[in-house]
């Protein structure tokens, strides 16, 4: 049984950084009070991110869900959109299973503004969700109906990057 009484819809979403990072926040502070996190990343494939490593060594399985290479909006191949639906499957049966007392689903809210997955699943996932289950999505474009879903809708607003000044990616901080 979840030591969890109700759990809610939490969406991190905007054009700004710190979408994942909200959401590997929260599976730290969950398992620092006994909760059971798993978290899934949709379009993102790299297995030797450092948020990904960590999660495995305090024991969080990470589903990865994602190819190794970007997709463009309206040109998923067949290979894309049959990995996000075998994701979006796992995501149901991990949501369902018992097992999880937080499930993140990361970049879920960018696959389908990239049309992999339907919208009407993901709304249906944040419906039939069981109530002691914490469900975390995170990703740019937030469908408006996937809003109206949430009880926790935070925006991400870039106000200020170094990227715009030419800095790359870092290990570490980024990834």
């Amino acid at each position: 049984m979840s030591p969890l009484r109700e759990g809610y819809v939490q969406v991190y979403t905007g054009e700004g950084k710190g979408k994942t990072t909200a959401a590997l926040g929260l599976v730290v502070r969950a398992l620092g009070r006994g909760l059971r996190p798993v978290m899934l990343q949709f379009m993102k494939a790299d297995p030797e991110c450092g948020e990904l490593v960590t999660l495995r060594r305090l024991g969080v399985e990470v589903v990865p869900c994602g190819l190794e290479h970007w997709v463009i909006k309206g040109e998923a191949t067949a290979e894309d959109l049959a990995a996000a639906s075998a994701g979006l499957t796992r995501a149901r049966q991990l949501v369902m299973c018992g097992d999880y007392d937080m499930v993140v689903l990361d970049e879920l809210v960018t696959a389908v503004y990239f049309e992999l997955v339907p919208l009407q699943e993901v709304l249906a996932l944040l419906r039939d969700k069981p109530a002691a289950v914490e469900l975390v999505l995170t990703g740019r474009r937030a469908a408006d109906e996937i809003v109206a879903a949430a009880d926790l809708v935070t925006e991400m607003r870039p106000v200020k990057h170094y990227y715009d000044g030419g800095v790359e990616a870092r290990a570490g901080i980024e990834y």
